[in-house]
């Protein structure tokens, strides 16, 4: 930094404390679900309350106002694309967002958050909805307050799903949506019909939990991951923490029956962490130091998950490596048939071990689900219902149970309403990034079919990574790929790979 901007200098110092504030915070989080004890939990959420509440505070302080306004005046001149005015543009919006919420609202919903992960994790170990009801209609509340004090002109979602994905509207996603579900669904149906063609038994069987643990961190570095700045650990929910860019962990969740959920949840969060391990040094301990949105940010891990982890070329160079970890399920299996069973598409009752398919629909009825709670259409008493009757109308199969229905997810517990959808959104910025990284550097596929990321990533750390928040969702995706989000690539990719593996393009 220049000493000609003092003013830039010092706002970059105080953004630098309140990084730190965050970082400390998320650490903590951390601890919380990796391995703190059960009864810490009250104290945890104390803590995390007042790092929360010292942060707001920070945030929203007349010192801030003041080093903003005059960082502003210093930097008129910036050129638009440089780091101080992506930083500042940044800062003022998050600035004036977070002035509206009142301390003790933060204090507030931190603390209810705080209760609401305990008793979720609770309720869903002993499928008892009734227990986590109250919590849940407190973070329904949380998310109706704060889209009032946020505002929104059209719809109430608008302003929480604004916080995930800057400039998306409600009716927006419900349009591209539709379009998922009108292109998307009709292949699911004819695969319904064929669903015999593929034999997935074959993954579930014994998996010796330490052999997972030793292929998972293969799985990691094969895409790219970087130990040395990083940590893989075991949790209930699989999730990736960025503690700096030099700090970034991850996690994943094994079961002793199915190894490719924790590989697949692996690959998932290193997706994640990949693009944090990406951004740019200069952006460092600033607000411009993570992904842009949740959507894109999903973007990444589901291109590395479905579109290289589930790819042949990628277990052509992988799979004998995979046998001899587990030699005794998987040493008689040909690489084709195991191809083929990390790829069957059947309708299932857990989004995070969806196929890749029919995932969209769990996206798609907890959207819905969302508006409902937010406009008051459907009360938090009745949503085990209401989504035992959505599983059954967009995937024909009902949950058993709510630990395996409306349980199963944590997000609600911490008032993430408007998180959802971006996933679904993540799906679709993922097969635009892929074509048009093949389309800009064909190297790339080739490279792709022997099992290889090096030319990939190389592309996703100068069109995506790079930047970390300098630039919004949409003017990141028009930048990286010449077009506003479609669907299109999404629907042309889907049906060209499962087409091909159930015999529908013959």
């Amino acid at each position: 930094m220049s000493d000609a901007h003092p003013h830039y200098q010092a706002l970059v110092q105080q953004l630098h404390t309140l990084d730190d504030l965050h970082k400390a915070a998320a650490v903590l989080y951390w601890d919380r679900e990796t391995g703190m004890p059960v009864q810490g939990n009250a104290g945890r959420t104390q803590q995390l309350t007042t790092l929360n509440q010292l942060a707001h505070e920070l945030a929203t302080s007349t010192r801030m106002a003041d080093l903003l306004a005059a960082a502003e005046q210093e930097q008129v001149s910036a050129a638009p694309d440089s780091d101080a005015a992506c930083l500042l543009r940044f800062v003022r919006r998050q600035f004036d967002e977070e002035r509206r919420f009142p301390a003790e609202f933060v204090r507030w919903r931190s603390e209810v958050t705080g209760a609401a992960g305990a008793a979720w994790a609770a309720a869903r170990e002993r499928n008892d909805f009734a227990s986590f009801q109250p919590h849940l209609e407190r973070t329904v509340e949380i998310a109706r307050q704060s889209a009032e004090i946020l505002g929104y002109t059209d719809e109430k979602y608008d302003a929480l799903l604004n916080q995930y994905e800057r400039g998306m509207k409600t009716a927006a996603v419900r349009e591209i949506f539709a379009t998922v579900k009108r292109e998307t669904v009709p292949l699911i149906q004819a695969i319904s019909a064929r669903l015999d063609a593929i034999d997935d038994r074959i993954l579930y069987q014994d998996f010796n939990i330490d052999a997972q643990r030793a292929f998972c961190r293969h799985a990691a570095e094969s895409v790219g991951y970087d130990f040395s700045r990083g940590h893989l650990a075991e949790v209930q929910h699989p999730f990736s923490t960025s503690f700096g860019i030099d700090d970034v962990r991850i996690t994943t969740r094994y079961q002793a029956d199915f190894a490719t959920s924790a590989i697949f949840a692996t690959l998932h969060e290193s997706g994640h962490a990949l693009y944090e391990q990406g951004i740019a040094p200069a952006l460092a301990r600033t607000p411009l130091a993570q992904g842009t949105s949740s959507g894109i940010h999903e973007s990444q891990s589901r291109l590395f998950e479905n579109q290289v982890g589930r790819s042949l070329g990628y277990w052509q160079k992988h799979y004998a490596t995979l046998q001899r970890h587990f030699p005794a399920p998987l040493g008689q299996v040909s690489l084709t048939q195991f191809h083929r069973a990390i790829n069957k598409v059947q309708p299932s009752l857990i989004r995070v071990e969806a196929d890749e398919l029919t995932y969209n629909m769990h996206i798609i009825l907890r959207f819905e689900l969302e508006q409902a709670l937010v406009r008051g259409d459907l009360q938090v008493q009745d949503l085990p219902q209401a989504w035992r009757d959505g599983m059954q109308a967009l995937l024909g199969i009902t949950p058993p149970d709510d630990a395996q229905g409306v349980l199963q997810d944590v997000h609600w517990s911490q008032a993430a309403f408007g998180y959802f959808p971006t996933y679904t959104l993540g799906n679709l910025y993922a097969a635009m990034f892929m074509a048009s990284a093949q389309q800009q550097d064909p190297g790339i596929a080739d490279e792709l079919a022997r099992g290889e990321v090096t030319r990939l990533l190389t592309w996703l750390r100068h069109h995506i990574h790079q930047h970390g928040s300098r630039f919004d969702a949409p003017e990141l995706c028009r930048r990286a790929t010449g077009q506003e989000l479609t669907a299109e690539p999404f629907v042309r990719y889907v049906h060209a790979k499962f087409g091909a593996l159930y015999g529908l393009d013959a």
